[in-house]
């Protein structure tokens, strides 16, 4: 394991070793854990961590998981976070399915068991209790998060248009960013 600030913390652990695709970003400072799986265009941001030792942790392609998110397994309950998705700043993701063009939005909680359909929107804040199964093309807000509306066209290319826009971020930190010495 490397202590140089620049480069992600990849940690090995019970026989299981991060998988990155080359064409993936991972910023330094995140920290990946065991079982974790990090797909083409794929991008995970500054100070995450991602922790796999109980079940796997796929990230899918075209998909970004924003600043400071925390993942976590439990035993039979993998993290797996379909194409195209947003995973908002200081989200948590524990034990859970999120499907295809999904924006889980800032500081939500998703627990154990949960499934967001696909083309959703779980709003900034929103807690996802364990167990429940969110319908395609939902936008979920709320303390204990409850379906509020379907989404809208407009509102599902939004979500779209998000994470095409990390994709492009991350295609600038992958090739421009450095850690510099503030001395």
């Amino acid at each position: 394991m490397t202590n140089d600030l620049a480069s992600p913390r990849i940690v090995s652990v019970g026989g299981h070793t991060p998988q990155i695709d080359p064409e993936a970003f991972v910023a330094a400072g995140a920290t990946l854990v065991g079982d974790v799986h990090v797909k083409k265009g794929a991008s995970v941001f500054y100070g995450c961590v991602l922790r796999a030792e109980a079940a796997p942790i796929t990230i899918g392609e075209d998909s970004n998981v924003q600043d400071n998110t925390v993942m976590h397994t439990d035993a039979g309950k993998p993290v797996v976070i379909g194409a195209r998705v947003s995973i908002g700043h200081q989200a948590l993701v524990h034990g859970a399915i999120v499907d295809d063009d999904v924006l889980i939005g800032m500081h939500s909680t998703v627990l154990n068991d949960a499934h967001i359909g696909s083309e959703s929107l779980v709003a900034a804040g929103a807690v996802v209790l364990e167990g429940t199964q969110i319908p395609a093309r939902s936008l979920v807000a709320g303390v204990p998060a409850k379906v509020r509306r379907e989404m809208t066209d407009e509102g599902v290319e939004k979500v779209r248009q998000n994470a095409q826009s990390y994709v492009r971020l991350s295609t600038l930190h992958r090739d421009t960013a450095e850690v510099v010495d503030p001395s």
